[in-house]
């Protein structure tokens, strides 16, 4: 049985249809990618899982149980996390008082502090500006923050929304390492939204290909970095 399988989903934002049937599933362990141009319905696909954009019809089965129509805080309670585009952290909150408020849903303090210093580790520079307001981080720092602090949720299932938006290449290619590394050390499986398609490509197990609200492609992540169609749209080859 999948973790998460969307059927047939459709959502719209008033009378406009920005997802038009879509269906896809991610196995647990999986970091699965979603690849399209500006306007594809990749965020939308995310709004939807998480509840912030409802569907008007389809499904969406979370360990087998249906949460299209459960509350965002009740997704969140049952083991879906985002990071949304743009980071959004909370500006005037230190690092330390960020991560807290991922973990807001949770009673395990030891287990709390454990993950804090597990992600300290990955992110050594968020441990050294522990103290400081979030507002204050660069762009990169922030979005580490962002992630570690939807992984206090400690989630069976984390949704990126353009994670290397805005960033440095460097910068990039070391937060798209240490997702593979959340992934394979902590085994949380990934749903990624991302414009860089060749870095996506690079890390994630599988693929699809949205465009104009519609899935129109989808494979292991080999097969798609050797479509020529993706090639040509996405990889700029």
């Amino acid at each position: 049985m999948p973790l998460l399988e969307l059927d047939n989903v459709a959502t719209f934002y008033g009378s406009i249809q920005a997802l038009k049937g879509i269906s896809l599933s991610i196995a647990a362990g999986e970091i699965i990618t979603l690849i399209g141009a500006n306007g594809a319905g990749k965020s939308t696909t995310l709004m939807t899982i998480c509840g912030i954009a409802p569907p008007r019809a389809g499904r969406i089965l979370f360990r087998g149980a249906a949460i299209e129509a459960a509350e965002p805080h009740e997704i969140v309670r049952r083991g879906i996390s985002q990071v949304p585009e743009g980071r959004r952290i909370f500006p005037h909150l230190t690092v330390t008082e960020n991560l807290a408020m991922g973990a807001f849903l949770r009673k395990d303090s030891t287990e709390i502090a454990r993950d804090r210093e597990y992600l300290f580790s990955l992110f050594p520079i968020l441990k050294e500006r522990r103290h400081q307001p979030g507002g204050t981080l660069s762009g990169g720092e922030q979005q580490m923050l962002a992630i570690s602090r939807a992984l206090m949720a400690r989630p069976a299932l984390l949704l990126l929304d353009e994670p290397s938006l805005g960033l440095a290449p460097l910068v990039s290619r070391l937060i798209f390492r240490i997702i593979r590394q959340i992934n394979e050390e902590r085994r949380t499986t990934i749903l990624l939204v991302e414009q860089n398609a060749n870095l996506a490509l690079r890390i994630a197990h599988r693929g699809y290909v949205l465009e104009n609200g519609r899935i129109t492609l989808e494979g292991n992540c080999a097969e798609l970095l050797g479509n020529e169609e993706v090639k040509r749209a996405y990889l700029g080859m």
